[in-house]
């Protein structure tokens, strides 16, 4: 029976965002114009192209923020509910196991992310000749 008002609240949803959509769609003007499809650059004449290849490792470390960002988001409250926990008699393993599990595979996902150069800004060519090195023995 939940299943139904789940569903009810998706489809309201859905159907909510869709018709915002077309109504704004319907409704407004329409006047193409050369300076809408300019590119802004703060007031100043544009140069050069608007399509500008960045580097992945701005890409990477912004990706690995978020996850460690979300765990220390996720500490706070299991912190918070610790102490009142284990004097409300609740055994310490109970309480420390799901974390330590959580905390281990961050720091599992750290190690391989730190392995395969992702937290490194620049690589330095003596570090890649050694790693080949290393790699040929």
């Amino acid at each position: 029976m939940s299943w139904i008002a789940i569903g009810a609240l998706a489809v309201v949803g859905f159907a909510i965002g869709l018709s915002m959509m077309v109504i704004s769609a319907l409704i407004r003007p329409s006047v193409p114009e050369q300076g809408k499809t300019a590119i802004y650059e703060s007031g100043e004449v544009p140069t050069g192209t608007a399509r500008l290849r960045f580097n992945i490792q701005y890409y990477m470390v912004a990706l690995l923020f978020v996850v460690f960002d979300i765990e220390t988001v996720l500490l706070f409250p299991w912190v918070l509910v610790y102490r009142p926990a284990l004097e409300q008699g609740v055994p310490a393993m109970q309480l420390l196991a799901p974390m330590l599990i959580f905390v281990g595979i961050l720091v599992i996902g750290l190690v391989w992310a730190w392995r395969i150069g992702a937290v490194q800004w620049v690589k330095s060519p003596r570090a890649t000749r050694r790693k080949t090195e290393r790699d040929a023995q």
